[in-house]
């Protein structure tokens, strides 16, 4: 169900959401961000973040005798996108001071973008790992 899609995507956001501040800021606000070494680390947390919740999710929805994971196992994790959107609409609010339509439109354009291949990639992370998962336990099944 949707509500569960969207349940899958808050901690895949929980784990890189203090460092988007940072982002966010370094990109729209002009500061300089020179962390990249922990952008790696939390890059690594956000891939293990949406394996291990996109199997459990899998493994929920195979417990119930759901077969059809497939969309699903990526729609978990790429919900994280959704929050990413709201993230930057509350950062364009509380934070920044754009004046007039246009730098508006360009900053919902490109969190737009950034917000689409997030989702992209946590639901390709997510699927893979579900895939993997699914063919590890059924692969050991002798019939």
């Amino acid at each position: 169900p949707p509500v569960s899609c969207l349940l899958g995507g808050i901690l895949p956001f929980g784990s890189v959401c203090i460092e988007l501040f940072f982002i966010m800021s370094a990109l729209w606000l002009h500061q300089i961000y020179y962390v990249m070494g922990f952008l790696l680390a939390v890059l690594l947390i956000l891939a293990a973040t949406c394996a291990q919740v996109s199997i459990v999710m899998t493994y929920l929805q195979l417990c119930s005798e759901d077969h059809r994971w497939w969309w699903k196992s990526f729609f978990n994790c790429a919900s994280a996108g959704v929050y990413l959107i709201l993230y930057s609409l509350w950062f364009l609010a509380s934070r920044l001071e754009l004046v007039g339509v246009l730098p508006v439109v360009v900053y919902l354009t490109y969190m737009s973008m950034i917000s689409l291949l997030f989702s992209i990639f946590c639901g390709s992370v997510g699927f893979l790992c579900a895939f993997a998962f699914n063919k590890t336990i059924y692969g050991a099944l002798k019939v």
